[in-house]
């Protein structure tokens, strides 16, 4: 197995109520932010795992019907705190991101994406069908704003079930994306169509990139499932609490493994550095 060196930080956040986002949660707005990652592989080179908020979302959100979706998710996002300008600031060109690997298409997930016009993108084969068959006027429904994405994504899209499969107890199956066991992609469907997160080992730790599989640390650690009301927000609510409750199992089966939920800041907070280092996590 090879190890890879990983980052992780933030572009953007939006906020939402803790008590939606699992229950018995607290009644008061929290901070939902949009972590990315970055590896780097010994023969792959540099890897983003999702792309975050950026700018060009409040201009993709002028109008409506998307400005529907800027008024039921309030973000805020820097121009210093774009990935992009945090690679910048450490030395990295958007040049040199070669691949990334998204968990769905999200606004949260893929604001940054047309900043690394040089990099393949990985993701379902499930998740983008059903991207690219929304209609622009509706996909804001679905939390999509087509007009993020690439021009050009048809020629750079990489399916990930073309990637080797391997069996898994708890899972089914897993995906060894570049055939060497250094990054493991899991099926995460529910929260979003064709959702997908990812497992990395550097030499300090595992980590299990987990997406929107849920929100908070707890929901996985007891298997809670966040306020009914926000299935209305979902892909597929049986198929979100299938999701959770293998999450849930992985974890038992699995303590040593650091799962990070995309959004859970009690998890995140302490995974991030605002001094970039691809050593310490």
């Amino acid at each position: 197995m090879k190890t890879t060196r990983l980052y992780l930080n933030y572009a953007g956040h939006c906020v939402a109520k803790e008590s939606h986002a699992i229950r018995g949660g607290r009644n008061l707005k929290i901070k939902f932010h949009a972590l990315w990652g970055l590896i780097e592989h010994p023969t792959e080179g540099y890897i983003l795992f999702d792309t975050g908020y950026a700018q060009r979302f409040f201009e993709c959100t002028k109008r409506f019907p998307n400005k529907i979706y800027a008024m039921i998710t309030r973000v805020d996002i820097k121009p210093e705190d774009e990935i992009v300008s945090q690679l910048k600031k450490a030395g990295i060109e958007p040049s040199q991101i070669k691949k990334i690997i998204l968990s769905h298409f999200h606004g949260d997930h893929v604001c940054g994406l047309k900043d690394f016009p040089n990099a393949t993108i990985y993701t379902s084969k499930i998740a983008y069908d059903y991207t690219m068959k929304l209609g622009s006027f509706f996909a804001f429904s679905k939390g999509v704003l087509k007009k993020l994405l690439p021009a050009d994504i048809d020629k750079r899209v990489v399916f990930i079930e073309n990637s080797k499969q391997v069996p898994d107890e708890i899972f089914e199956k897993k995906y060894d994306l570049f055939g060497d066991e250094s990054v493991y992609v899991y099926e995460l469907p529910g929260h979003a169509r064709g959702q997908v997160g990812i497992q990395v080992k550097t030499e300090k730790q595992n980590y299990f990139l987990i997406a929107d599989a849920c929100w908070m640390k707890k929901s996985f650690e007891e298997n809670i499932l966040p306020k009914s009301m926000v299935r209305l927000f979902f892909d597929s609510w049986s198929d979100f609490k299938h999701s959770l409750d293998k999450v849930h199992r992985y974890h038992k089966a699995n303590p040593h493994v650091m799962i990070v939920p995309t959004h859970c800041s009690e998890t995140t907070d302490k995974l991030v550095n605002t001094r970039f280092s691809l050593g310490q996590l």
